[in-house]
């Protein structure tokens, strides 16, 4: 397990952010890479630069494959509008994050894996489908049974992060309702993103 915890640890010293917002993160101590040569960076490429912002994006989705990361940029560009706006409203509709997002996960990962052991329901149905998406009014609510796991009560007790204002939660009841998706400006990311670029990297 600890292995485990310090490999989700590293991307933050990787990319040299914040990536969660962890008050734990070795970036907080380190700002840089992990190893002896960490602190060796080389100037990016406009390439390097590029592939940068998607991996980050995909890490702080609980890093997501690149075949379903591929294939939001696909629907994203599919769709009228701005590309880069329709691929993070993509990714915050997916219910795992809608679950992180709303405290009842502590983690990306361990939301994903909340969602995949039936722990929740949407509109009254239950969903073991992470990637699932989420639509504008759902009412994502924790199952009766699981309401007592000492990791939920951990999660929503803890005052290190709050819910975003696209996601109304009510704490005692477990219950978390998708408000909108939101756009860009309204998530707030513990650091730099940048969707444009990412469109960018599949575009060239």
């Amino acid at each position: 397990m600890k292995s485990i915890i310090s490999a989700k640890k590293k991307p933050s010293r990787t990319y040299g952010e914040n990536i969660w917002g962890d008050p734990k993160s070795p970036i907080n101590k380190r700002e840089y890479a992990p190893g002896q040569h960490g602190q060796r960076r080389k100037k990016k490429t406009d390439y390097g630069e590029q592939l940068n912002a998607k991996q980050k994006l995909k890490t702080y989705y609980g890093n997501i494959s690149e075949k379903q990361f591929h294939k939001y940029y696909v629907e994203a560009v599919r769709r009228s509008g701005d590309a880069a706006e329709n691929l993070i409203g993509l990714l915050e509709s997916r219910l795992d994050n809608v679950v992180y997002k709303a405290k009842f996960a502590k983690t990306p990962f361990a939301a994903r894996q909340f969602v995949n052991h039936h722990h929740v329901t949407v509109n009254g149905k239950r969903v073991n489908i992470p990637s699932y998406l989420c639509k504008a009014g759902d009412i994502i609510e924790v199952v009766e049974k699981s309401k007592q796991l000492a990791v939920v009560l951990e999660s929503i007790a803890s005052q290190t992060r709050e819910s975003p204002a696209y996601i109304e939660v009510d704490a005692k009841k477990m219950v978390a309702k998708f408000a909108f998706v939101p756009k860009f400006e309204d998530i707030p990311y513990p650091c730099l993103m940048e969707p444009n670029v990412v469109i960018e990297y599949y575009s060239r």
